[in-house]
């Protein structure tokens, strides 16, 4: 059985695969490329906008469809939703050398920008620029793990750049409005909780914290 047909051969252009194999069987996932990606960082939550077919296959070229006894043996079910969901977690996403480096790159420099800007110089209170902070990554060897969401690894290159160099993750400035009814007797529970910065009366009570 072949996957592209005249009906459906536009459907699947544009096709990523994810491969996995397990209980000595291959199988194969067809996905839009952009998508895959996606999914993965938990940026797309829409399954459906991932997977180009609910099936699963031993060869997404060729057409070659899973036999129903073999995901059970490898997977415990022949769900072919759910055994897609597994293999695009945790399956490799096959892609040509130039575009894995192009998306190893673009990981690189979104990290680096989310750790320019939620960082700053613990001494001066400045951010560092996200130039410094790319050298700074490459300085102390760090890897893009294109498994991981680039949330996950901003953490990893915060703790990998303190021993290195003065770097904290900036403070969070709040300001708040009370109503003056109720605004001293909240001040008074609020006091121990937060360092106050400036105060002002006026017809409500401004705090920046």
């Amino acid at each position: 059985m072949s996957i592209f047909t005249p009906t459906n051969q536009i459907r699947l252009t544009n096709v990523a695969v994810v491969r996995m194999k397990r209980a000595g069987k291959r199988f194969e996932i067809a996905c839009y490329k952009n998508k895959a990606v996606s999914w993965r960082n938990k940026v797309e939550k829409d399954i459906e906008e991932v997977l180009q077919t609910h099936t699963v296959f031993t060869n997404v070229s060729k057409g070659q469809v899973a036999k129903k006894e073999d995901l059970m043996a490898a997977f415990g079910t022949d769900d072919q939703l759910e055994v897609c969901k597994e293999i695009l977690a945790k399956g490799d996403l096959q892609v040509s050398e130039k575009e894995r480096g192009s998306q190893l790159e673009s990981m690189f420099r979104e990290i680096a920008t989310m750790v320019a800007d939620k960082c700053v110089n613990p001494e001066t209170k400045r951010p560092y620029t996200v130039g410094l902070i790319e050298r700074a990554m490459k300085d102390v060897h760090f890897s893009v793990n294109p498994h991981k969401s680039t949330k996950q690894q901003v953490l990893d290159v915060i703790r990998l750049l303190k021993p290195t160099m003065q770097i904290e993750r900036a403070k969070m400035r709040l300001k708040l409005v009370l109503p003056t009814k109720e605004a001293r007797r909240i001040r008074e529970r609020m006091l121990p909780l937060i360092t106050v910065e400036q105060e002002e009366w006026n017809v409500d009570l401004e705090l920046c914290a």
